[in-house]
């Protein structure tokens, strides 16, 4: 990834409610190509030593090159945005303003126990806050039994973890400022969570 130090994100609970907030991760492998699959991943521990897990299905490309021990590329994003440089006091560069989290991993493969108990925890936490949660154990047993075999899940260790967040440190506030409001304009919910963001990054989300 590359990284400007003055973007760089290097706290371990910064980036441990990152993942925990953006689970929906890219899941990229090398086989024989390169391969990438949207997967949710789910992360658990503690910000000093964690894991990751998530599952994809065998009908996947990926599946038949999984294996204890292949190493792959967890890619979690943030909200982004195109920010014009008309949006400033002085002339300006225009850019792009995002943050996310790389986390290169070994994979072990889960037994099915794992797999199960996993599954469980991902209905669970999506499913939570719905009005008429349908977790896990509420599915029919022979929907599970049917559909258990035709997905694999794995183990997600950490080996080299890197962050970033690219929030127009540096700039005055008057030109934050500016930047936040014309966000916040186009109403849509990246460009409001990037205004929130930046906000939260120069310490004025209050």
């Amino acid at each position: 990834m590359f990284r400007q130090k003055k973007y760089l994100k290097q706290d371990p609970q910064y980036i441990f409610d990152f993942i925990d907030n953006h689970p929906f991760a890219t899941f990229v492998l090398q086989g024989e190509e390169l391969l990438a699959t949207h997967i949710p991943v789910l992360i658990e521990g503690t910000p000093e030593k964690f894991q990751l897990y998530g599952h994809i299905a065998e009908a996947n490309e990926q599946y038949k090159f999984l294996k204890d021990g292949l190493e792959a590329l967890l890619i979690f994003h943030g909200a982004h945005g195109y920010v014009s440089s008309s949006w400033y006091k002085d002339i300006n560069i225009s850019t792009w303003d995002y943050s996310a989290v790389h986390v290169n991993v070994k994979l072990k493969l889960q037994t099915r126990a794992e797999l199960e108990e996993s599954l469980q925890k991902l209905i669970g936490r999506f499913e939570k806050d719905q009005k008429c949660p349908v977790h896990y154990q509420d599915l029919p047993k022979d929907m599970v039994e049917d559909h258990l075999p035709l997905i694999t899940g794995f183990w997600c260790e950490p080996v080299k973890v890197q962050a970033i967040a690219k929030l127009h440190q540096g700039f005055e506030h008057d030109d934050l400022h500016s930047v936040t409001s014309h966000l916040e304009q186009r109403e849509d919910p990246l460009s409001s969570e990037l205004s929130k963001n930046i906000k939260r990054e120069h310490g004025t989300d209050h």
